[in-house]
Order: structure tokens, then sequence, then C-alpha cells
């Protein structure tokens, strides 16, 4: 008898997956727990050990989550995963498509999201960091990264800058904290940088905000999104020089490049500009970079060529498409 490839692999601690898939353990044991996404063995009955089909059916529901599938909806996709034998199991890459959300699910999901949305407020309000984790970490598990970000944190954050500007400071510090979190949410959820290119061989997306523009968070959402698809990107963060930014542009021949602009009065139409007019590479094959204005900062400013997403889940939608990746959900 021929046993399955996997089995002669060894399994995993529930840690050393945790760091494998860029996830917290606390993620996995709550995936176990809430949705049956767990090892399919335990030693002694109690110690987790992962094996590599468990291995699979976690990064299925790794990628369907960074996509915005509602983790219950992910967690049925990937569970096929293990359903079916690795002689019939999917080609690679083709994840199955969700079906249909029964109408009404939207608004059932609204009406969760502003709940824990004002959870999380009240939490910085009260300076309760614990609190503010437990709330964040617990909105990541149960909407995915960019359902968390689109519809708990974005309007938390707006709601706590309304609060600060119409109380003359008194909340500045509820601000300051509140970002400091989602900032090491994002990044717990941020996979290890890929160091290779895509299918289609081009290089990685560059991240960057504009010079002048402190405002990261976005940025740190679509970094995080991207490395949860295997999209190779390079974050370079907040007031980005010009200078920096075209020599950066100039080593790394990026596929794309996604200037973050929160104000107008930061926002460069003719840095934007020079750098998508950038070639690089042998003559007869030179490329370009495929440039997105993200931000508000841009609003009204003509693009010219140059995309502008709405929302986070348009532009990683665009540049997973740019790399041939299809995100979980997305019809082939």
């Amino acid at each position: 008898m021929s046993a399955e490839p996997w089995t002669a692999e060894p399994a995993l601690t529930t840690g050393a997956l945790a760091r494998r898939l860029g996830v917290s353990p606390t993620t996995l044991r709550s995936w176990d727990r809430r949705y049956g996404i767990g090892p399919a063995a335990r030693t002694d009955g109690r110690h987790r050990r992962w094996t590599p089909e468990d291995v699979t059916v976690l990064e299925a529901m790794c990628r369907l989550t960074a996509s915005g599938v509602p983790p219950a909806e992910a967690a049925r996709t990937a569970r096929q995963e293990r359903a079916y034998p690795a002689s019939v199991r999917r080609p690679p890459g083709r994840t199955p498509v969700p079906a249909a959300r029964p109408a009404g699910t939207g608004a059932v999901l609204s009406a969760e999201a502003r709940q824990e949305g004002r959870g999380l407020a009240r939490a910085a309000v009260r300076l309760d960091a614990p609190a503010v984790e437990e709330r964040l970490e617990t909105a990541m598990d149960r909407y995915g990264l960019l359902t968390a970000w689109q519809e708990v944190m974005v309007p938390t954050l707006h709601a706590v800058g309304r609060k600060w500007a119409s109380s003359g400071d008194r909340y500045v510090e509820v601000e300051h904290l509140l970002s400091w979190h989602v900032s090491t949410a994002l990044r717990r959820h941020t996979r290890r940088p890929v160091a290779t290119a895509g299918t289609t061989g081009a290089g990685p997306v560059l991240l960057a905000c504009v010079p002048g523009e402190q405002h990261t968070l976005p940025l740190e959402a679509l970094n995080a999104a991207l490395s949860r698809l295997g999209v190779p990107a390079r974050m370079f963060g907040a007031a980005v020089p010009a200078e920096a930014l075209l020599a950066a542009v100039r080593r790394l021949g990026p596929a794309a490049v996604v200037l973050w602009a929160q104000a107008r009065s930061t926002a460069s139409l003719p840095l934007a500009e020079h750098v998508a007019a950038m070639e690089w590479g042998v003559k007869g094959a030179r490329a370009q970079p495929l440039m997105m204005l993200a931000g508000p900062g841009w609003s009204g400013r003509p693009a010219r060529g140059m995309l502008r997403p709405t929302a986070l889940e348009e532009a990683v939608g665009t540049l997973a498409d740019a790399y041939g990746v299809t995100p979980p959900g997305t019809p082939a």
C-alpha cells in the first residue's frame, strides 16, 4: 500500500504553524473552536499537531479571510480541501468559489460590524489597551482582514477623529492609542515579505506615502492583504522623499507603485506622473509601473491613465490580478 505523500512529512506545533501562516496561535485555536478548522489528530489527546493536510486547509482559510470572505463561510470552503484526497484535489491556486450569500446577509454583517466598532471605540476612550487588542483580534478573526479594516477599523478611526476635532484636542491620546494598536494588529496579520516574483515575472508592488504624508495605516492594511495573497510588496511607509522614491523605483523595477496621500496639500501630481513615466529593462522590452493613486488627497485630480481605487478591496483585487492571482471568492 502506498501512503499519501504528506504522511511522511513531520507535523507542526501550533506555534510553528502560526509563524508559518503569519497569524497568531490564538487565531488558530479560535478557528478550531468556532469553525472546526483544527488538526485531524492530537498527541496524547491534548497537544495539537498539524499535518501537511491540515496546513493545506489553513492556507485556504487564510486566503479566503484575507480577501474578505467571512470566516464561517471561508471555513466551509476550506474544509473541502480535507474532504478530497490529494489525487483528486483541485490544482494549486484554484480556490473554490463560495456560494452566494443569502439575501440580507450584508445588512446583518454591517450591523454586527457597527456593534464591534462601538465596542472598539469605547475601549479606546477608556484607554483600555488589552480590550482594544482583544476587539481588534476578534474583528480580524470574525470578518477577515479586508472586512475588519473597511467595516470596523476605518469607521472607528473616523469616529475617534471627529470626536477629537469637536472637543478641542481632548481625545488626541485616544486616537494615538487606537492608531498604534490598529497598526500592531495589521502587522501581526502580515506575512513575511515574498522573495520571488509572481507568475508574471514582474517586480514587487512598491507602497509609499508621498513626501510630507504621515498617515500610513491604509498602506499597512494593503501591505497585509497583499502578503496574505502571496503578492510581493515593499513597504516604505511615511513621508518618503521624492529622491528616495525615484531611487527605489529604479532599483526595484516594480510592477506597480501605490502612492498614498491623505491631504490635497501633499498629493503631488507631477511626482506621480514622473514615477509613472519611468522605464527600465533592455531596449525593445522596456517596462513601466502600474501607477495607483490612493487616498482622499488625490480626489478631483486628473488621473491621466493612473488608477484611483475607491476602497482597499478594489486596490487588492487590481494588484492581485496584475500578478495573475485570483482573490478567493472571485469567479474564475
